[in-house]
């Protein structure tokens, strides 16, 4: 079953598809990675298999189970658009998501030209559902271009987690986006996130209206060191992408 998540910008997990391959330096020392290698070769488990790709078909109606709205992260420990995963397969991903409308759905990818051509496809010039919220991670100025493959996809809610935050951004346009997640890693061998760039994106979601969650500093632990930014706590939150029944539910 999905599962209630300890991720301070989302509900709930939601996992059709797990296992993954690195793409890039944001990838190096994944958190999914790490935790689903430790089970594998246990006969039974859902991780039996590590971290190898793996979709899970009979997981699809999960989200028409949960009659509360709510927040969910599709595939906390996988990326929907892999080139290895068929599109038939990312097609009943979304199908199950417009069905079980009364949630929301937050999407994250690293592969943001994959995302972007397989939504312009699927919606062929209309809007992504309001309830369905796409995003890209963006780890540093290397990776930044991802930000304007998200910017050609017609949504309201598309946002942008830095995380894990490993070097300037630069001074990025983030104008159309909602939301703006920033981070530092966690882990064993967790590298530093400056606060300046931190700081730099703060300032720019400012200037671009865009709201600013500051989920924390990272370290060994996740809650090593805090999540403090400038002496305060940021949880900026897109209320205004939110369709207004599922606003009023999550707030029941």
């Amino acid at each position: 079953m999905a599962q209630k998540s300890d991720i301070e910008w989302t509900d709930a997990t939601w996992n059709p598809v797990t296992g993954c391959i690195k793409v890039g330096p944001g990838c190096d020392n994944c958190y999914a990675e790490r935790f689903a290698e430790r089970w594998r070769g246990i006969p039974g488990h859902p991780y039996e298999q590590g971290f190898d790709l793996r979709l899970w078909p009979a997981r699809l109606a999960q989200p028409s189970i949960w009659k509360k709205p709510r927040m969910i992260f599709v595939n906390s420990m996988s990326d929907l658009f892999q080139k290895e995963i068929d599109r038939d397969f990312v097609d009943q991903v979304f199908d199950a998501m417009e069905k079980a409308n009364w949630h929301v759905y937050q999407v994250l990818t690293k592969r943001s030209s994959l995302m972007m051509k397989y939504v312009q496809n699927r919606y062929a010039g209309g809007k992504v559902p309001s309830h369905i919220w796409l995003g890209v991670s963006v780890e540093d100025r290397a990776h930044a271009g991802r930000i304007e493959h998200l910017r050609k996809i017609n949504s309201p809610a598309r946002f942008i987690s830095f995380e894990p935050l490993l070097g300037a951004v630069g001074d990025v346009d983030l104008s159309g986006i909602a939301w703006a997640i920033v981070g530092g890693e966690s882990g064993p061998k967790a590298r530093p996130m400056h606060p300046e760039w931190a700081t730099e994106i703060r300032d720019i979601c400012a200037r671009d209206d865009v709201a600013f969650f500051f989920k924390q500093w990272g370290g060994a632990r996740p809650k090593s060191n805090g999540r403090l930014l400038d002496g305060e706590e940021w949880n900026g939150f897109p209320t205004q992408v939110v369709p207004a029944p599922i606003l009023e539910a999550l707030r029941s």
